[in-house]
């Protein structure tokens, strides 16, 4: 499994919640769902994103795609003059007039809404959950807001999402979970290739750091040291230690105890999972040393983490 394979396996939607808009100005949506990630494609027309208050602002247009990184709130609106016309918030309070009124979007079809079904701006949403660790470690290093432009992404990908959102078939809710899946995934590609991506991002092309992150990604139980990870690339242990930081931006064995420590959070809050078994599956001795780890670096212990997530 190479590096970004590894990353972008976090990634998996369950039960994602994604909606079909029609909208005819003049519309303006302030969200404060508070999601990990957003997925907005635009199928039509044009809307602007952006913080509120018309500053620092985006337009896009028909096929340029947006990451929403939460829990920050933002707006989408079909100009940076329009105020907001409704609160969009977690699922128990999903939609209400900003005046307190009736709301001017209703629902129009299967997973669709709107306040005009032939509105001149259609958009999807993707709400992604993101519960994994491994999935979290690439949320954060993404900016609030990603703006991929018509033909940095896929449109096919963004044409079947289109469709497949208002079905309501055997399997669709399985079916929309991958294709949000697909359409992450190439947006996450897209942004990792450009200029300021993350260190990990870069290293893995690099032919003896890159070939280091497979090993420990492949085989995180095994006892890593930086002298056994030199070894296996052909570079003398100052070397490769210089080489690894440089390019990853933190030192091997950091890297390594973050990326352990990634996947035992998500081991923990799998069923029948125990301390020890978690231990052993990231490379640690005994409980007690995944614990100490797990207590330094993230804060908490692995009952309290446990306990965080279950209650989240």
């Amino acid at each position: 499994m190479d590096v970004v394979a590894g990353l972008l396996d976090g990634p998996r939607a369950r039960g994602a919640f994604l909606l079909r808009s029609h909208l005819r100005a003049p519309w303006a949506m302030r969200i404060e769902d508070e999601a990990p990630l957003t997925i907005v494609p635009v199928l039509r027309g044009s809307a602007w994103v952006g913080p509120g208050g018309g500053e620092q602002g985006v337009h896009v247009g028909e096929g340029d795609v947006v990451l929403f990184r939460g829990p920050e709130h933002y707006v989408v609106a079909d100009s940076p003059a329009t105020a907001p016309q409704v609160v969009v918030g977690p699922a128990s309070d999903m939609c209400r007039a900003v005046d307190g009124g009736p709301s001017p979007m209703t629902v129009l079809g299967v997973r669709s809404w709107g306040n005009d079904p032939d509105g001149e701006t259609v958009i999807v949403t993707g709400t992604y959950p993101l519960d994994g660790e491994v999935g979290r470690r690439i949320l954060r290093v993404l900016p609030q807001r990603v703006v991929l432009r018509r033909g940095d992404v896929d449109g096919a990908l963004v044409a079947m999402l289109a469709r497949e959102v208002v079905h309501d078939l055997p399997g669709q809710e399985a079916v929309l979970d991958r294709l949000l899946d697909l359409l992450l995934i190439a947006c996450l590609r897209t942004w990792l290739s450009r200029p300021g991506a993350p260190g990990w991002y870069r290293a893995d092309a690099d032919p003896v750091v890159g070939a280091a992150l497979r090993l420990v990604h492949h085989d995180p139980a095994r006892a890593w040291t930086v002298d056994a990870l030199a070894r296996e690339v052909g570079l003398s242990r100052a070397a490769f230690s210089r080489r690894f930081t440089e390019l990853v931006g933190e030192p091997p064995m950091t890297y390594l105890t973050g990326w352990r420590l990634d996947l035992a959070a998500d081991l923990l809050l799998q069923d029948g999972a125990t301390l020890a078994s978690v231990a052993r599956a990231v490379g640690y001795g005994t409980p007690f040393a995944l614990s100490a780890a797990f207590k330094r670096v993230r804060g908490m212990s692995p009952a309290e983490h446990r306990e965080r997530a279950r209650a989240a």
